[in-house]
């Protein structure tokens, strides 16, 4: 027995010595640890065609990529404004206004100044609405619409149109997409942004100066390569990323936190609710998961500043400056409802390509960077009433009951 095992013992032994006199060049190519998968990559699949796929999608992503040039709004922006309108090239009757008006809140420019018809119901999106509209209403047109400042859109497609502006829709809703009311005011309230996000105190314009600061804290080679997500359970679509995170940590740092509808741990699939993170905290992370809320998610815009990769989960809903991402150039896509497997599969395949996804990260805050400044805002506003005005077949004249907002 006793010579059976010393035999054995002595033909590992020559195995070993002979894998490494045939690998001199790379003496580490017959460590032992290299018959266990590396924790990085023991998900990974070979030959990986899936990889290879993607590479190929960023290619031809590339191929296919026009940049928008800096301050050039047509190239930018005037596209969609005209698609969205394109239902209305017959024009814009009074009868369809008053049809619309049950849809959201009523405005009207007479004169230079902007007037709103009864109480808003969401006083601080209001605020962040007409942010914007007040800084170029002088040198607007005589106008008049509807503004929806609820989340959902309102105008589905096999319905007959009627013009109401909403901050997001699907392909589903023949709305008027402009700028989010929370790029100024009235974005969700947590306990970090307690008053909602936007003014008085973490507006667009100082969350772009914040992410930046925390881009510059967190470079690419010092971040974190996990997946990140940290939000409330709006939706299960969001259940296999966190479940993924309680078996795999290493991989993927995702927890549900409280919101208004909680009430037990159920609601946070059988955990406590995790602690919020601001949105510069993200920027700690190379991968940041966005997934649509109660519509299209305010967090989106927020990620590309951090200078990590955004994994973009589904491709239903859009707000007005989606059209200048791309996915494969400025994001990584996910399907709807994506499964743990097609989460490990996008998250290792980002490991394994760091360069390569490292320069869609650059690619992508470039786009919010250059093209979603304040200013952007505040000519999108200015050429959807300019283009809106237009198709009015009537002159509006000022409504009973409708008060002057200054």
């Amino acid at each position: 027995m006793e010579d059976a095992v010393v035999s054995l013992l002595m033909v590992a032994f020559a195995m070993g010595l002979q894998c490494c006199l045939g690998h001199l060049d790379d003496p580490d190519s017959c460590s032992p640890s290299q018959s266990l998968p590396s924790p990085a990559h023991k998900y990974k699949k070979a030959p990986n065609t899936l990889w290879q796929r993607y590479l190929n999608n960023i290619e031809e992503g590339l191929k296919e990529y026009l940049p928008c040039p800096k301050d050039d709004f047509t190239s930018c922006y005037k596209e969609l404004i005209d698609a969205d309108l394109s239902i209305f090239q017959e024009g814009i009757t009074r009868d369809m206004l008053n049809s619309a008006k049950v849809l959201g809140t009523r405005y009207q420019i007479v004169g230079g100044k902007l007037y709103r018809q009864g109480r808003c119901v969401f006083p601080a999106r209001c605020q962040g609405i007409e942010h914007f509209i007040l800084q170029v209403v002088d040198r607007l047109p005589d106008s008049e619409f509807v503004v929806n400042d609820y989340d959902w859109p309102k105008v589905p497609l096999h319905h007959t149109p009627v013009p109401v502006f909403s901050f997001s829709k699907t392909g589903e809703y023949l709305d008027i997409l402009y700028p989010a009311w929370s790029f100024w005011a009235g974005g969700p309230a947590i306990s970090l942004y307690p008053t909602g996000l936007g003014r008085p105190v973490d507006a667009w314009d100082e969350h772009r100066a914040s992410l930046s600061a925390a881009a510059e804290k967190w470079p690419w080679r010092k971040k974190k390569s996990q997946g990140f997500f940290r939000g409330s359970r709006t939706s299960s679509e969001r259940d296999p990323l966190v479940l993924l995170s309680r078996t795999e940590p290493e991989l993927v740092a995702a927890a549900y936190t409280k919101n208004q509808a909680w009430k037990s741990e159920a609601d946070t699939l059988g955990a406590d609710p995790a602690p919020e993170i601001s949105l510069e905290d993200h920027c700690e992370y190379k991968y940041l998961f966005n997934f649509r809320g109660v519509a299209a998610s305010f967090r989106f815009r927020h990620l590309f500043l951090c200078k990590s990769l955004v994994i973009h989960v589904g491709n239903e809903w859009t707000e007005f400056f989606y059209p200048l991402l791309r996915p494969w150039v400025h994001y990584l896509p996910l399907p709807s409802y994506p499964t743990q497997e097609q989460i490990i599969d996008i998250l290792e395949f980002a490991k394994e390509f760091d360069k390569e996804v490292e320069e869609i990260a650059n690619r992508g805050r470039e786009v919010i960077w250059e093209h979603l400044r304040p200013k952007d805002i505040t000519t999108y506003w200015e050429e959807l009433l300019r283009s809106y005005s237009k198709l009015l077949n009537f002159k509006p004249s000022l409504l009973p009951n409708m008060t002057r907002i200054s």
